[in-house]
Order: C-alpha cells, then structure tokens, then sequence
C-alpha cells in the first residue's frame, strides 16, 4: 500500500538508522536505501522528499559514494547531513575543503535566518550541536544562501528556496544535538507538507490486509520464542489468518525459569492461538553434552531446533508460508551502502527452513524498528509482561552458563536468574536497566555453611543501561539491592556459594558472557 515516504540514501553513516528513527518518532514513515540505488528505483517510490546521509569519506576520496546529479531535479525537496551537504555542495559547482581543524563533537551553531529548516528557532538564537567531519564547505554553489554558521563551519547550514535544497554540517539525529528534531520537523512539514500519519493503529491494520493477501488461501507456521518480535508477529498473524496460523514453542531445555508457561498461558488461553508446544530439552541437552565453545553452542542449538521445527511442521498439512519476526534493522543490515555484517545471528530467527521445507516468507514486522514492534503489540494488547521483558539471547542459557551444559547446572542457573528478576521487580528496578541476568561460571570456591565447608560454583549478576544495546554502560544498582540478590541466592540455590557483580562496559566487554 502507498502511504507517503521520506526517503533516507546511506552513505555509510554510523547514524543512518538513527535518522530513520528520528524521522519515524515524528509520525513520517521512513525507509533507507543504499546511495547507489538507482535513480529510477527512487523515482519509482515516489518519496515525499530526500535525506542524504552523513558518512565517513570525503568528497575527495578516491571511488567516494556519490550520486546522479539529476537526483536533485526530481521535484521534491532534499536535505543533506554532514556528508550529503558537503556532496550537495560538490557536484552543483561548490567547493570543499579539507578543514584545518576537524570538528568532533559539541559544537554551537548560530542562527541566522530562521527560515525553511530553522524556522522553528528564533533568528540570532544560539544552540548546541554534535558535528562530526574532517571537510567542510568553503563556497556555496549558485543560488543557495548561509542561513546558520559554527566557530568552525562557515556554512552550518544552507538552503536553495528555488530548487528546495538544504544542507545542515551537524548531525541534527543525535541527542547530542537537542534542537535536532526541530530542524528535521521543519524540512517534513514546513517545507515538505508531509503529515505525521504514521503509527501502530495504522500500521495493524495494513498489515492485516498485506499478510492476507499474500497467503491467500495457504496456512502459516510460526516459531515462537515468546520474545517481544515473535510474540507480535504470530498475534498480527492470528489477527489475519485466525485458525490458518499454528505456532510452534520449542522446549530447548536452556529457558528461563517459567517460559514455557508464560508462553502457554498468553497465547493459548489469552489470545487462543493454535499453539503447539514441543518438549525437546532432553534431545537439546544430548546434543550440548561435552559442549563448551560458545559458538559451537550457538550452532548446536541452531541445527537441532532446524530439525525439531522441521519435522513438527511436516505433521500439519498444507503449510505454505513460514511467519518469520523480522525487523527493519535485519533488513538495513543486509542492503546498506557499507555492505552486510560479516556475522548474523542466525539464531535468532529460524534460519535456513525456507530452503528446507520450501515455504514462502511471510515477514509483517520488516518494515519496524524495536519500539514500533512493541507499539503495535500494545495497539494489540499484548501483556507488558511480554513486550517489556529484557532482551533474551536465541542461544537462551546455554550462553549464560559457562563451561559444560546439563540439567542440574542449568537449573541451578535458573534458579539465580528468577531470584535476581524477582528482586529487580520488587525493588521497582525492572524498567530502568535494559537488561539483568544470572551467569553461572565454571569456577569453584571455598565457603562456609553453616559449620560445614563449602566447594560450590559462582553466580555473576550482570546488570546494564542502554539506548540499543550497541553500548552499554554497567547498572548502579543500590547495595542493599545487590546484598538481598546475593543471599537469597546463596540461601536458596543449592550448589552456589558466592555471589559477584560485573562492573564492565560495553565496549570493551559484551553485554553477555558469551
């Protein structure tokens, strides 16, 4: 279905997506492509208006990303950032320089006209900015005038009213710059007309209409996982295909302490799916013995659940499609202008059954980043308890329990990890980390219980705070918090007998063990 499109061109910026984000939380949908894509393939889409991202090269660079002249006649208006006004600049007859002085981080720009895409500011008013750049524009091409200047950027930002072309130095998409929105707001509205459409409500219902049309008259499988993007991708399926939809929960033996039942109990008796739920956790377990390697565990965890999904979905007739929890971030890793990542997380989804079992993809959450999936699955009226959940890796405990895998070590680890919910929960701390979590390590010390010695295994709390989980910073969590996590683990977890926090970072330490 049409629906009006602010159309983002990647130049390899580390903020591309942000962009996109950005743009998406004023209520414009967005969609990012390569700066490579054809000019056809743009005009085809028939965006609204264009953004031309910031990226790491310089106009001067041998093979630099760059563009077709012509995009810049198509009719619509076009913004550059960073890199995109410094090409804007050199291919309509500017000129650009290598800086004397990069500029890296805050910065203040100065308004000097607040029109087109400062309209929102007052003229003469100052604010704070996030440049990041190594050229800069030193002669604007014919027709385009300064309307807002740095210590170090004569042209911070520049605009053509005739041809509607705008350029900004900064990077108005990140929070370093908090009047950013306010420029981006002005180019969609004032100067492009758009109009904030875009959200969950809207969004439910064309998804319906796509997701039956493209199945027509087949049936679907789900794997759900019970995590936030499987969870509202087998709901939104349901909605479209009611009885034509059969969700499969795999057991794999390395869950969280009542998985399996929450699974149950929202998705059978809450939203009826026809689900079927397959205790496999001894075949799991068999297949991790003697496993220690994290990627070898990630990969025999892979394979096994390929082929326990595999032969569930052969016992249900007339399966067509596969419903798969895809999200817009996948996607852009996979056509950005820097290339896809050298690693994807296969796991995650069930990669590789298409090909096995010959079924079409059906991937309704594509098009949406992480808070648009949870926006809708509330739209629909999923549970807190499932949208909000922390993030839970596709390997499950399997990676959180270090060293060698059986039942008793990962009850053990089971057990810490409610403890360590439950405190989080009760002390009104679940909502302000983005994640919390046990790790059982492969390490024995000396203790003492009562008047008796102790060689008992150790529990890692891990607790940290993020934006998106590509950083992260380690939880301050009050003591007491820490002290009572400790104890009742220590207390009511038979085989642990010491207790530690993890105070690293990410980077250079992961957010997980493994």
């Amino acid at each position: 279905m049409d629906r009006p499109l602010a159309l983002i061109l990647d130049f390899g910026s580390q903020y591309t997506m942000l962009i996109a984000r950005r743009i998406r939380e004023l209520g414009v949908y967005s969609e990012i492509l390569p700066c490579n894509v054809g000019l056809d393939r743009i005009r085809a889409m028939k965006p609204k208006c264009v953004i031309l991202s910031g990226g790491p090269s310089s106009v001067f660079d041998e093979g630099a990303p760059s563009i077709d002249p012509a995009l810049f006649d198509i009719g619509v208006p076009i913004l550059g950032i960073c890199y995109g006004e410094q090409l804007m600049a050199h291919l309509l007859g500017g000129k650009v320089e290598k800086a004397a002085e990069r500029e890296y981080g805050p910065a203040k720009i100065t308004v000097h006209k607040n029109k087109h895409i400062l309209a929102r500011f007052d003229a003469d008013e100052s604010t704070d900015v996030w440049m990041s750049h190594g050229d800069r524009v030193i002669d604007l091409p014919p027709g385009f005038e300064v309307i807002a200047t740095s210590a170090h950027s004569p042209f911070a930002a520049v605009a053509n009213e005739a041809r509607q072309l705008y350029g900004v130095q900064f990077h108005p998409e990140v929070h370093h710059s908090p009047r950013g929105k306010d420029v981006l707001a002005a180019f969609l509205f004032d100067v492009a007309k758009m109009s904030a459409d875009w959200g969950a409500g809207a969004f439910v219902d064309e998804a319906i209409a796509k997701i039956r049309a493209q199945v027509g008259n087949g049936r679907a499988i789900c794997g759900l996982s019970g995590g936030v993007d499987s969870s509202v991708a087998a709901v939104l399926c349901h909605r479209a295909l009611g009885g034509r939809l059969t969700c499969v929960f795999v057991d794999n033996g390395v869950l969280r302490k009542g998985e399996r039942d929450q699974v149950e109990r929202v998705f059978r008796e809450q939203f009826s799916l026809d689900l079927r739920v397959i205790d496999a956790s001894d075949r799991f377990l068999k297949e991790l013995h003697g496993v220690t390697d994290p990627e070898a565990k990630r990969k025999v965890i892979g394979r096994v659940f390929i082929e326990v999904f595999d032969e569930v979905a052969h016992t249900i007739e007339g399966v067509t499609h596969l419903v798969q929890g895809t999200l817009y971030p996948d996607v852009i890793e996979s056509v950005s202008f820097k290339g896809p990542s050298a690693v994807i997380k296969s796991h995650h989804n069930v990669g590789g059954l298409p090909e096995r079992m010959k079924l079409s993809l059906v991937e309704p959450l594509r098009e949406l980043f992480k808070d648009e999936v949870r926006a809708v699955g509330e739209a629909m009226g999923l549970p807190r308890e499932v949208l909000w959940r922390h993030p839970f890796p596709g390997p499950g405990l399997a990676i959180r329990c270090l060293g060698e895998q059986s039942k008793h070590r990962l009850d053990v680890l089971r057990g810490a990890d409610a403890i360590v919910e439950e405190e989080l929960r009760s002390n009104g701390l679940y909502d302000s980390v983005w994640q919390c979590f046990a790790v059982l390590l492969p390490v024995r010390s000396v203790g003492v219980m009562g008047d008796e010695r102790t060689y008992d295994e150790c529990i890692a709390i891990r607790a940290v705070t993020s934006v998106d989980g590509m950083t992260a910073d380690w939880a301050r969590l009050p003591w007491d918090v820490l002290a009572k996590m400790s104890s009742r683990i220590i207390n009511e977890v038979r085989g642990v007998n010491r207790v530690v926090y993890d105070v690293s970072s990410k980077p250079p330490a992961t957010i997980e063990w493994e």
